[in-house]
């Protein structure tokens, strides 16, 4: 009975917010290992928030630019406001794309200006036309205001954009919706760690780097903060989650130092369309290490999505095999972290095969192999991303793996096995 008591306390111990050990279990050694973990990452975090001191963005990079002598962060020319109107009719003058180049006087648009009591016609692109624009959509235009030595030829129209403000919000109320319904406690830990990377993105990595900060050290802040609050916010603060975020940050450190490398035996220059070029004015930038930013930040989500399945699935072997030994739980891990990293390399390849696919289209009909377009600085920095990513994936599983096995040490009291669950699964 007291045997039964004792370990009926022990599983109900299990439930906390970091992994329980009853005081016969410490015999093991484990003690160490957690403490070397614990102690890494917390010099991690005192680096992070050093960084966010030494690199915080003192104010405006584009105004302070322009008061160096740079090109000023301007949108548009002085006087050109941006209204908004409803269509009121859409004609299409001739068919197919037989108009002019740039693809006006083939469509036009009847515009009712918000403020203006008489509608307004305007040539637009004929893409905009087939998008399937109506009749009571919403527009924004370009609105350039008459020349002062003619200002009896009135304010002239153009397209801008279409309003797309309405699908915004019922897409992102219904990713909302589908998060929460499915995933509840953890979707909603989820979401606030999502804006919060937000948040650490538009408001101190962007300007950072606009102030000229290093691109890898910026990219390298950046997100081991945003993993710092992003993992203890959604999985809890547990040996567990420590583990998967020493093994996130590792794989972030393996990315950055292989990305340096590759850029620079590639010769790449960072700046592959017109606008890295636009941005290139309003400042002495280097392109080199943006692209470099641009690597770490583009695997930090699959990167955390493998190393927390890694260190759960190690915590989960320790609980179904307590005696054992940590190569056995590694071994064993490694195979479903092998499965997982055969799906993951596809989801990475694939989601860079989405963004490029206009690229990839223009490629495929030039009359020139493959082979000899594959080194253009547009293709090559695709490629480069996409295998540094990968890379930096693969060896992120065994790390994580590795440390997860010795952290989840073997126990001689098979009738305590090693659980945590801070926050229901």
């Amino acid at each position: 009975m007291n045997s039964h008591r004792g370990r009926g306390h022990g599983h109900g111990h299990g439930h906390s917010h970091r992994a329980h050990r009853g005081p016969d279990d410490e015999i093991q050694v484990g003690t160490t290992a957690r403490t070397v973990l614990l102690a890494a990452l917390a010099l991690a975090l005192i680096g992070t928030v050093a960084g966010l001191a030494i690199w915080w963005p003192p104010g405006d990079a584009a105004a302070r630019s322009a008061e160096n002598g740079g090109a000023a962060a301007q949108f548009a020319a002085p006087g050109v406001t941006f209204p908004s109107g409803e269509v009121v009719a859409v004609a299409e003058r001739c068919s197919g794309r037989t108009g002019l180049p740039d693809g006006s006087g083939c469509s036009t648009v009847t515009v009712l200006v918000d403020g203006e009591d008489e509608p307004v016609r305007l040539d637009v692109p004929p893409e905009v036309v087939e998008s399937g624009l109506a009749k009571g959509d919403r527009v924004e235009l370009l609105r350039t205001p008459a020349p002062e030595e003619a200002p009896d030829q009135g304010a002239s129209y153009s397209y801008f954009a279409t309003e797309r403000y309405g699908t915004l919000v019922w897409l992102g109320v219904l990713f909302v919706a589908v998060v929460l319904a499915v995933a509840r406690w953890r979707g909603l830990l989820g979401l606030v760690g999502l804006a919060f990377g937000g948040a650490v993105v538009w408001w101190w990595m962007l300007p950072a780097l606009l102030d000229g900060a290093p691109g890898v050290g910026v990219a390298l802040t950046s997100a081991t903060a945003i993993m710092f609050v992003v993992l203890y916010t959604t999985h809890g603060f547990s040996l567990r989650t420590s583990t998967a975020l020493a093994g996130t940050l590792l794989g972030i450190a393996l990315t950055a130092g292989i990305g340096v490398v590759a850029i620079g035996d590639a010769r790449l220059t960072g700046i592959s369309d017109e606008t890295g070029a636009i941005l290139a004015s309003f400042g002495a930038l280097d392109f080199q290490a943006l692209l470099g930013c641009a690597l770490v930040i583009a695997g930090l989500g699959v990167l955390n999505d493998v190393t927390i399945t890694q260190a759960s699935a190690v915590w989960e072997l320790r609980a179904a095999s307590p005696h054992a030994s940590r190569t056995a739980v590694f071994t064993s891990a490694m195979r479903i972290g092998r499965d997982h990293i055969a799906s993951t390399i596809y989801t990475i390849v694939f989601a860079y095969v989405g963004t490029a696919l206009i690229l990839l289209m223009l490629l495929r009909v030039y009359d020139r192999p493959l082979i000899d377009l594959i080194s253009t600085e547009q293709l090559a920095e695709e490629v480069i991303r996409t295998l540094v990513t990968s890379i930096g994936l693969v060896l992120a599983v065994p790390v994580t793996t590795a440390i997860a096995a010795v952290i989840a040490a073997p126990r001689a009291d098979a009738g305590a096995p090693l659980k945590e669950s801070p926050v229901d699964r």
